[in-house]
């Protein structure tokens, strides 16, 4: 189980998602900035504009993917606490 923020997912804010995998991390990111869509959260409507801006370029998107994927991947385990 790893960990990421909204924020080192191109968001605005500092909620953790936690997931086995980029892919998990990511939908949970997408589910996130969905509802902060539908709130009308400014900041988070700014990061998803930027993020809109990449999509029109897809090199550039799937290097952005890439880049967070493998960002993901160096990340350490949580150490889950152990029971005594």
């Amino acid at each position: 189980m790893k960990k990421m923020t909204c924020q080192q997912l191109g968001g605005a804010c500092d909620l953790e998602f936690q997931a086995e995998t980029f892919e998990e991390i990511a939908k949970l990111s997408k589910q996130h900035g969905m509802e902060m869509f539908q709130k009308q959260d400014s900041a988070h409507l700014q990061a998803m504009q930027k993020i809109q801006e990449l999509m029109k370029d897809p090199d550039a998107m799937n290097k952005w993917f890439e880049s967070k994927s493998n960002e993901f991947d160096a990340l350490s385990e949580i150490q889950k606490p152990s029971i005594k």
